[in-house]
């Protein structure tokens, strides 16, 4: 009925019609939307600061989807990271989401 979800480890995303969107899954199991900006420096003008703007459904406190990035950023990416700042938001909670099923009917 369900399979895993190979972006997002233990979550099993539902297929085609058969529930809500993983993100609404994602969501009611508690992940929030998580922004960071990265300031980074160019690999050849190190004066210069660059930005790049990363968002993904991450847990916090603990933002495991933000530090894999981060770290994948210092493995692979040239221009070193200067700093980062992020915000987290939860958009929905399980008490604040009802699945209603409905029909309107205009003319």
């Amino acid at each position: 009925m369900h399979r895993q979800s190979p972006s997002k480890p233990g979550l099993a995303s539902p297929k085609s019609g058969s529930g809500p969107a993983p993100e609404t899954e994602l969501m009611l199991r508690g992940y929030g939307l998580t922004t960071a900006e990265l300031y980074y420096r160019m690999p050849d003008y190190r004066h210069v600061l660059n930005s790049y703007i990363w968002q993904d459904y991450d847990l916090a406190p603990d933002y495991p989807q933000l530090f894999r990035f981060i770290e994948f950023w210092q493995d692979k990416i040239e221009g070193p990271l200067h700093s980062v700042r992020f915000t987290h938001r939860k958009l929905i909670a399980p008490g604040s989401w009802r699945n209603v099923v409905g029909e309107f009917t205009i003319h």
